[in-house]
């Protein structure tokens, strides 16, 4: 196998789309906050998961890591490692009720598949 023509990839150095929060989203982020002093915000990642390959991880923020990006809309904050732009890069978080529920939903452009759940996603 050759590979003369590999080209390598950095994070630092990427230009990214980054991510957009819907009006709902951050209202919902905001008022997680509020309930919590000590949030700062969600931190939203990505792990292998599910059968497409992929899940979305959204945890509190109480402490700020240097190496997230940062993404604002009217004082509601969402934090992103540096390593999961590749997956996300592009996204719209959205917050939508369906049914009786509320959920976070990911409008994601780099997703190709999804399991039959919704669980999970693949490139």
């Amino acid at each position: 196998m050759q590979l003369d023509n590999v080209e390598s990839f950095s994070l630092e150095e990427n230009s990214w789309q980054g991510l957009r929060l819907s009006e709902n989203a951050a209202k919902q982020i905001r008022h997680l906050t509020e309930q919590n002093n000590a949030m700062k915000g969600l931190r939203l990642g990505v792990k292998p998961s599910g059968c497409a390959g992929f899940g979305y991880v959204m945890n509190m923020v109480t402490e700020l890591d240097p190496a997230d990006l940062v993404y604002e809309r009217d004082g509601a904050r969402l934090y992103v490692p540096l390593t999961a732009m590749p997956f996300i890069d592009g996204t719209e978080l959205d917050y939508v009720q369906e049914g009786l529920n509320h959920i976070f939903k990911f409008n994601n452009p780099k997703a190709q598949h999804a399991c039959g759940c919704g669980e999970s996603f693949g490139l």
